[in-house]
Parts: structure tokens; C-alpha cells; sequence
């Protein structure tokens, strides 16, 4: 039986999205019109409109394409603009990259897994999304090379942040990132003015982690 998965993008949008108060139409329209299926392994494209993380192959530690809902509302968060330039951190096979580009001016895809750097780079590629440039490298050192940006998105968990991140965004510029693991995870937006970084609490969320961000445990005397 041939899978709609035109229907069944509309079913997340409407039924996973639109309810937990994501009302930005331009990010609704994005993620109507990118093929999630298409970012994940061939054995799992008729789950990837389900509303789970769902498990990625990779060669390092464990890594997952975000829970739409929780994913939709980061993005919202950020408020990216049409002319932005956009770090994307853990980008894994390019979903969030993907949908980012149709927001934003330009996208830097940042992932630290050569194998998924790979996959993200041949399918943005072959579905036209021009305005994305994928680059390797450690997570938690952002990507200084391209910066500063606009926007700064970290696609999974951290237990802390690095000022090398802070230190990327422009001035105005705003991080989103979810703070914690498990149930006490937290979204939170960082806004950057007069060279101070201030933070406000978005919502509660529980995603799956990304690599290198654990706090450094500290010597006891």
C-alpha cells in the first residue's frame, strides 16, 4: 500500500503542531512543505510523522530527529526573521536545517557525526535546498568561522552552555536550547543586548540529549 505522506504531514501539522500553540504561519507553511521522510532511514519513513524522537543511525553516541511539537515550538521561540543567518547545532540529517532555510536568509548546518553530516549535505542537496551549507565539527564549539549569527538553534538537550556559544550570536541575536535532561528540561531563549546575554524561560520539554554538552565534573576536596 502506497503511503500518503502528503496527508500525513498535514495530520502532524494539525494534530501535533498547530495544538501546542505554534501559531507562526511561516513556520507552519515550513514544515507543511518539508518532506520529513526524507531525513530519515529508509526502514523508518512511515514513522516519521509519529509524535516520538526517532532514532537516527550513527557512528557516535545516540542521536534522534526531535518530537515535532517540542521542535516547532524552539523554532517558534527563536522568531527567525527573512533575513537571519542561522547556526543550526546538531542538525543530524538536515531536517531542522531544512525547515529553518525556508525562514531564514541562510543556514549553517553544524553536525559533529561524519556520517550524518554526510546524509544531511546529500539530501538537502537533492531537494533543492540551496540556502544551507553543512560543516563538521564538535557541537559544543559552535561554528566562529560564519558567525556571528542572527540565530543560534541547539537541536536537542545540553546540560550547559559554552560562552564560546554567546560569544556567536550578534548583537540582538537570539540562542534557542533546551536546558536539561529528562523531565526537567527547560527551553529557554537567550537574547544578546549591549553585549550581555539575558535569558527568559520558553517551556517545559524533555528531548533527547546532544553530544558534549555535560557539565565537566568538578574536583572535591
Amino acid at each position: 500500500m502506497t503511503v500518503d505522506f502528503k496527508d500525513l504531514r498535514t495530520k502532524m501539522v494539525d494534530n501535533q503542531v498547530r495544538t501546542t500553540d505554534v501559531t507562526e504561519l511561516r513556520l507552519i507553511s515550513a514544515m507543511l512543505d518539508v518532506p520529513r521522510e526524507a531525513f530519515v532511514g529508509a526502514d523508518r519513513r512511515e514513522l516519521a510523522y509519529i509524535d516520538e524522537d526517532i532514532a537516527l543511525s550513527s557512528t557516535g553516541e545516540p542521536r534522534f530527529l526531535m518530537e515535532p511539537s517540542p521542535f516547532a515550538k524552539l523554532v517558534q521561540l527563536a522568531a527567525v526573521g527573512p533575513q537571519d543567518v542561522v547556526l543550526d547545532i546538531g542538525c543530524a540529517t538536515g531536517y531542522s536545517a531544512a525547515v529553518l532555510s525556508r525562514l531564514a536568509s541562510s543556514v549553517i548546518a553544524l553536525e559533529s557525526d561524519a556520517t550524518l553530516a554526510r546524509q544531511a549535505t546529500d539530501t538537502l542537496s537533492a531537494l533543492g535546498y540551496d540556502n544551507v551549507a553543512v560543516v563538521e565539527g564538535p557541537l559544543k564549539a559552535g561554528y566562529a568561522a560564519e558567525g556571528p549569527y542572527d540565530v543560534i538553534v541547539l537541536g536537542g538537550a545540553v546540560e550547559e552552555l559554552p560562552e564560546a556559544l554567546f560569544g556567536q550570536m550578534k548583537e540582538g541575536g537570539r540562542l534557542v536550547a533546551v536546558v536539561g535532561y529528562g523531565n526537567a528540561g527547560v527551553a529557554n531563549l537567550y537574547v544578546k543586548n549591549a553585549g550581555v546575554v539575558g535569558r527568559a524561560r520558553g517551556f517545559n520539554a524533555a528531548v533527547k540529549p546532544l553530544p558534549g554538552f555535560r557539565r565537566e565534573a568538578a574536583f572535591v576536596f
